[in-house]
């Protein structure tokens, strides 16, 4: 899996997505969140991760977040995101939007009157669109990748 950086801002770093390459990897389907045991001898299968993240190759760009606003959905600073531009944005989903100039992480929030950008951090506002408010939507994000 490759990536092109196609724009850089404040809160998130936008990069294009190549998964024409497989990337088969062990997976390991018995890991038990309590008391250890032998897992070498369960390897039985393999993963392609550019098959298990990207549904729309064509769709799908990568993002790197920047800050804390999304924290409390689970998202942090630094948090790989896929993103995909072909799902519709619809109400609850988290999406990379494009508002007055910059791009933003958050979660869309529609109700009978009005359009918000929800942040998931109470330290920060929800954002509510207006008429004067130039607002396109890139792409909603099907998967967070962390590094710990």
């Amino acid at each position: 899996m490759t990536a092109l950086k196609l724009h850089s801002s404040p809160h998130i770093d936008i990069y294009s997505a190549k998964s024409d390459t497989p990337l088969e990897l062990p997976v390991f389907n018995d890991i038990k969140a309590g008391f250890p045991s032998p897992a070498g001898d369960f390897i039985d299968q393999s993963i392609d991760l550019n098959r298990h993240l990207i549904k729309h190759p064509s769709a799908t760009f990568f993002g790197r977040v920047k800050g804390e606003s999304m924290k409390d959905a689970g998202i942090n600073d630094s948090d790989l995101l896929v993103i995909d531009k072909s799902i519709e944005p619809i109400d609850g989903k988290i999406a990379v939007c494009f508002i007055d100039g910059e791009f933003t992480l958050k979660r869309i929030k529609k109700d009978k009157t009005s359009l918000w950008l929800m942040p998931e951090n109470k330290d920060f506002q929800p954002i509510k669109i207006t008429e004067e408010n130039d607002l396109r939507i890139f792409g909603v994000v099907t998967h967070v990748i962390k590094s710990f």
